[in-house]
């Protein structure tokens, strides 16, 4: 590998503030924010979503076949479909 144009690999912290979730990974991401945790001063990165708060995740997603046009479709004209 060639010296000097490979990005450094180093601890972040990111911060999902819409959940106060905070997570260390290994990243090349730049900033110039630092937080310190457990003793260490590491580079800081505000989220706002991660997998600590995105519905997929968190399994708060709205189930279509209960919610939504479609289902008020059915509910609505669904019996005429079923009555032939």
């Amino acid at each position: 590998m060639k010296e000097g144009i490979h990005p450094e690999y180093r601890t972040v912290v990111f911060h999902d503030t819409s959940a106060d979730a905070y997570f260390k990974v290994g990243s090349t991401i730049k900033t110039e924010r630092t937080i310190e945790m457990d003793g260490k001063t590491f580079p800081y990165i505000t989220l706002d979503v991660s997998s600590a708060s995105h519905v997929f995740y968190t399994g708060k997603q709205k189930d279509l076949t209960r919610e939504g046009r479609a289902a008020r479709f059915n509910q609505r004209f669904g019996r005429f479909a079923n009555s032939r």
